[in-house]
């Protein structure tokens, strides 16, 4: 295979290339990690052979027969939550596949369910404008054909076929693409040493030339970055953390709401204020982000995830405007907070609740309007020096930032990226 689909050449033009400018405007999707190892509560993937022997994890599909699944109850949620993308788990490192793949017998219709669950999500998620997309684990430490196996890629397998497990590969993601129309794959399992080099760019290659406007992430290739001169890897994925603020190239944080992907009896979950403080970070720094949940075994998503969910739509209901359609900057984000543009306006989403003063020594440009957006709060601004010195007053917020509305004499792309401010002044 590999022989073969390196001989395969791009021929895309800039009329049929990855829609990256969706992607970022998009700003938030939903991440949903789910399969029969909800059952047991413990993680996807990597607790087969560790928490839970090979066998029982293996055989926990015969038992997985989620009832309670409503797709479109889901996707009212991720409307009501302000996501614009939804990524499921189409398949794990665990090999089971959430849709009735052609490839392998171990998916849902193997299940006492019989239903397919990416059809569903994918139609009630087009149905309310929100993207469908899909994860996909490119190594699968159950099949015979893939050389490592469970606990965590730790035991080596005889008679695997690299190769042949490539063929899947191949087979199965051209299959969600055509069958679901996927906006994004979601790659993942690309570190381990089966999948080289050759063999990523192979694959890139082939996947690219069916789809030329397919958004990827980085991990299709094999070394988890963006490598210059290679076909795929359109945006970075920084996982369990906010990444840097880059206005160069796209990012995407993935994070949980509490501390593990699957479902998780009585997890630890993050408050509202701190989704909303990671949302900010994220988008001030020019990034994504992909926010996660965990449905049960019987297809609902925990209570405790639907009311975080519901507190961040309800904010973005309001402020979605400094969000939604962004780029991150002029001014570089910090702990202070950060900023976000669209035209010629400039929206300050201030994180530091004692700041109520902020001097930004460089804005090549004048301020036509300042006004903040938060109820209970005014904001005011005055030039100095080369800069500007925003003052604000009122009553902070419970939850999230304070966010001031700076409107400019130009597009405020064109200004580039800026120093944050140099001084933050609380009052006395």
């Amino acid at each position: 295979m590999v022989a073969t689909l390196a001989a395969v050449v791009l021929a895309a033009s800039s009329a049929a290339s990855p829609d990256i400018a969706w992607f970022q405007s998009a700003r938030l999707g939903m991440f949903i990690h789910w399969g029969p190892v909800a059952l047991r509560g413990t993680e996807i993937g990597w607790s087969r052979g560790a928490q839970v022997p090979v066998e029982e994890y293996d055989s926990l599909y015969l038992r997985f027969n989620p009832t309670a699944f409503d797709a479109d109850a889901w996707m009212d949620l991720a409307k009501r939550a302000g996501f614009r993308y939804v990524v499921p788990t189409a398949k794990h490192h665990d090999g089971f596949c959430l849709w009735p793949s052609s490839q392998t017998d171990y998916d849902i219709m193997a299940t006492p369910f019989r239903r397919d669950i990416l059809a569903e999500i994918s139609a009630a998620a087009r149905k309310r404008g929100i993207a469908p997309c899909s994860y996909y684990s490119i190594l699968d430490w159950r099949s015979p054909d893939y050389p490592l196996g469970s606990p965590g890629g730790k035991t080596a397998k005889e008679n695997a076929n690299m190769d042949r497990h490539m063929q899947v590969v191949l087979a199965e993601t051209t299959e969600l693409v055509r069958r679901y129309g996927l906006k994004m794959l979601w790659f993942d399992g690309q570190w381990e040493a089966p999948y080289t080099r050759e063999r990523s760019l192979a694959f890139q290659r082939e996947l690219r030339a069916r789809f030329p406007k397919l958004v990827v992430n980085n991990r299709i290739e094999a070394s988890g970055r963006m490598q210059p001169g290679d076909p795929g890897g359109d945006f970075a994925t920084p996982e369990q953390h906010v990444g840097e603020y880059n206005t160069k190239s796209p990012w995407e944080t993935c994070m949980t709401l509490g501390d593990q992907w699957a479902y998780r009896p009585n997890d630890r979950y993050k408050s509202l204020d701190q989704v909303l403080t990671i949302l900010v970070q994220t988008v001030t720094g020019d990034g994504n982000l992909l926010l996660n949940v965990g449905p049960d075994a019987e297809g609902r998503i925990p209570p405790e995830q639907t009311k975080l969910l519901l507190g961040m739509g309800q904010w973005l209901a309001r402020h979605g405007q400094a969000v939604y359609g962004t780029r991150g900057g002029p001014f570089r984000n910090g702990a202070w907070g950060g900023a976000t543009r669209r035209g010629r306006t400039v929206f300050l989403l201030v994180l530091d609740r004692k700041a109520d003063q902020l001097s930004f020594p460089e804005l090549p440009a004048r301020v036509r309007s300042c006004r903040s957006l938060v109820p209970g709060m005014t904001a005011s601004v005055e030039t100095e020096g080369h800069g500007i010195r925003v003052r604000l007053s009122g009553t902070r917020p419970e939850v999230g930032p304070a966010i001031i509305r700076l409107d400019l004499d130009r597009d405020a792309w064109s200004l580039g990226d800026l120093p944050g401010p140099t001084q933050t002044a609380a009052a006395g």
